[in-house]
């Protein structure tokens, strides 16, 4: 069950530009390393050495790849970027079902209400994290429409957490 989480948006954005910076740093010595060693244990001198060097960097990127998922994924210098994608990972799962819940929200199913709202809270949340006001801007009617709804049929507003019976719920709707 993912949970919203109160975030500063100034500070998230300084530490997930440092930890994109780092590891893409981090992508550069290991792609040059590996593609250095590549080339050093099978290349040709003076010869075409394009593919060592290819899979060079492609060894650079997987080795990358497994060391966040494996090493740092959990610390938490990397909780911000973490969270940024789950919010993310969390929001598509609603959208790919969008149809459905739109549907339900018109049947004023409470599951459905429940998970159009925290979608718009967790939307809301994303652009201002990303900085991204004038995409907000486009919603507000929306989401407040939606609130105003909840709030006449007595259902809480603040919806800051993302069940997964709601998902399962909201499939039994046709669009």
């Amino acid at each position: 069950m993912f949970e919203l989480q109160s975030v500063e948006a100034e500070r998230y954005r300084q530490q997930t530009r440092r930890i994109a910076l780092t590891l893409a740093a981090l992508f550069a010595v290991l792609g040059m390393l590996f593609s250095m060693l590549s080339v050093r244990l099978f290349g040709e001198e003076g010869g075409d050495n394009f593919r060592w060097n290819l899979l060079g960097v492609l060894a650079g990127l997987v080795v990358t790849v497994a060391v966040v998922r494996l090493m740092l994924w959990s610390t938490p210098w990397m909780a911000p970027a973490v969270y940024g994608w789950q919010l993310k990972r969390a929001l598509m799962r609603v959208t790919n079902l969008m149809h459905h819940v739109k549907a339900g929200v018109a049947a004023r199913d409470p599951q459905a209400l429940k998970l159009l709202r925290f979608y718009h809270l967790g939307l809301a949340q994303m652009h201002r994290l990303d900085g991204n006001l004038s995409e907000l801007s486009q919603h507000v009617r929306e989401i407040d429409e939606h609130r105003a709804l909840l709030e006449s049929l007595g259902i809480e507003a603040e919806q800051d957490r993302l069940d997964p019976a709601w998902l399962e719920a909201v499939k039994r709707y046709k669009a």
